[in-house]
């Protein structure tokens, strides 16, 4: 009998054929007592990072005047070994993704169980009682080269394949609501044809009610307000469908606050997504050069962007680190490179910028990996055999994402070069990127294929207890900008490595004082973007 196991280890047994036909009946009586109600039902299909949340801020709305629910939210997930165990997990009120954010918690808890405006389900049966479908089905951009954006492609089989289900099993009135960053054009080039030869086959004569929207969600402590409370862009294929999509979403979205952008196709909102994240992408990759600059010029970039900053019209320039993560801007640029061939037909090379800036941001930790070489040369060592200790497994500051972590690079280039690793981060439970690197993300699209010497990192697990870790490092990672590592005390962190190491500073944490403290206790330090800590160092040893 197969079974899907937790991130906890809970396991969850799958549903068997007559599981389906109950699941089914359930779902119909409570979708029943809440259209009685007046309730619109919503059926959002994932339950992943966005899909999860997305569905619980749905299922919160109230009715302004009764202050009742006023949707019922069913939320769908298929079935697999590897992510069944969100349905129950949901059911019983408990959120399938973890979050800094307080809110989510207390929303899914308070949704199912109090509200019991939202329910879990497996069968796809249930795309029959919606009024509206909301499509959070992930769509992904596969690198086959590192470093090299134009080899990709754009993975939109589980998008196809949601969409022709859906096709087959909604009421001809329901309004489909695409909400998964996608290639500009797929919603019109795609999904539209297959929902209109579905309805042809069906013998249904009306056009399909079809739009896009995509989310601007951020993980860490305002998760749920960067879904509630924050600007949205939508569109749809026609007028009906521009008027349902803008409706539902003023209904379940704060846009008295952030008001709505209608768009007038959904190629425009799609395109939108792609170049809002691509702008910040190159900005960061613009950033790359320079602090390669500052480093061989003996100036610290980090000085530089603060006088920038000065100047209001540029405050927010930001200092790229070890790589830029999470599950937008590594990639999405990567889906209008994509589109412009695959979907418009395009041969020429129009792009050039885009994909650059994509190459540079994926290869960046490298780079960092070469200032830890460096620093344990001049301490007498190679990489091979010594333990680095990497402070920050994460994304970003504060939040416990691992997709796409500039870290991961970097660990993985130091475990080709021989290095043990050790890595702490506070936020972080399991780095599945390593731990189930033979399927995740998904089977062979594992970072681990670009270098060699990686099965051993299926053992790396993230540590809590900072002492511990440093304990005996040969160096030593500042990677990501998390509170616990800002402000450290250099005195404090060689005493709990025991012996002088290599400090190399990723995000521009340290500042002068710290840094020439470290090289008064005998350490080495670089840092990216900081070209001034030769200076720093050549008046320590000349006063020395």
């Amino acid at each position: 009998m197969d079974y899907s196991i937790s991130p906890e280890g809970k396991r969850f047994k799958l549903p068997q054929e007559d599981d389906y036909r109950a699941e089914l009946e359930r779902l119909k009586v409570l979708a029943s007592e809440h259209k009685s109600q007046g309730r619109e039902i919503v059926v959002v299909m994932g339950l992943g990072f966005v899909g999860a949340v997305m569905a619980a801020v749905v299922a919160d709305s109230t009715d302004p005047k009764t202050g009742d629910p006023q949707k019922f939210v069913i939320g769908m997930q298929r079935p697999s070994t590897r992510s069944f165990w969100k349905i129950p997990l949901l059911n019983s009120g408990v959120s399938p993704v973890k979050a800094e954010d307080p809110e989510v918690d207390v929303l899914i808890q308070r949704c199912v169980k109090e509200r019991k405006s939202l329910v879990a389900t497996y069968t796809y049966d249930a795309l029959a009682l919606a009024d509206v479908v909301i499509v959070d089905v992930q769509c992904d951009f596969l690198k086959q080269d590192l470093g090299n954006c134009k080899t990709g492609r754009a993975e939109i089989k589980a998008l196809e394949d949601s969409i022709k289900i859906i096709a087959e099993k909604i009421s001809p009135e329901c309004l489909v609501l695409i909400e998964t960053t996608v290639p500009p054009g797929t919603t019109e080039y795609i999904a539209y044809p297959v929902m209109n030869k579905a309805f042809e086959t069906r013998g249904i004569k009306t056009e399909p009610l079809l739009a896009h929207s995509y989310e601007r969600v951020m993980p860490g402590r305002d998760y749920v307000k960067s879904i509630r409370d924050f600007w949205r862009v939508c569109s749809g294929i026609n007028d009906e469908s521009r008027e349902r999509v803008s409706k539902f979403l003023s209904e379940v979205l704060n846009v008295e606050e952030y008001p709505l952008t209608v768009l007038d196709r959904p190629i425009e909102s799609e395109t939108a997504k792609i170049v809002e994240n691509s702008y910040r992408a190159t900005i960061l990759a613009f950033m790359d050069e320079w602090s390669n600059f500052c480093e061989q010029n003996g100036v610290d970039l980090i000085k530089v962007m603060q006088a920038i900053k000065v100047r209001p019209t540029h405050n927010n320039m930001i200092f790229p680190g070890p790589g830029i993560g999470g599950y937008c801007l590594p990639k999405d640029g990567g889906l209008g490179v994509w589109a412009y061939r695959h979907l418009m037909g395009f041969e020429d090379d129009n792009f050039t910028i885009t994909p650059q800036a994509i190459n540079i941001n994926d290869t960046r930790a490298l780079h960092a990996v070469q200032l830890i070489r460096d620093a344990l040369r001049n301490m007498g060592k190679i990489v091979a055999a010594t333990d680095v200790t990497v402070l920050g497994a994460s994304y970003r500051e504060d939040v416990g994402d691992t997709r796409y972590s500039g870290s991961e690079l970097l660990v993985r280039k130091l475990a080709e070069m021989g290095a043990d690793i050790r890595v702490h981060d506070p936020y972080v439970e399991h780095w599945w990127e390593f731990e189930i690197q033979d399927t995740y993300p998904a089977v062979g699209a594992s970072l681990a294929r670009f270098f060699r010497n990686q099965e051993g990192l299926k053992a790396l697990r993230v540590q809590k207890n900072l002492a511990e870790t440093l304990k005996g490092s040969d160096a030593v990672v500042l990677a990501v900008r998390h509170k616990e590592y800002l402000n450290m005390d250099p005195d404090d962190l060689i005493e709990m490595i025991g012996n002088p190491a290599a400090i190399i500073d990723c995000f521009g944490i340290l500042n002068d004082e710290q840094i020439k403290r470290y090289f008064e206790l005998g350490c080495e330090v670089k840092g990216l973007g900081r070209g001034h800590i030769q200076r720093i160092k050549e008046e320590v040893r000349s006063s020395g």
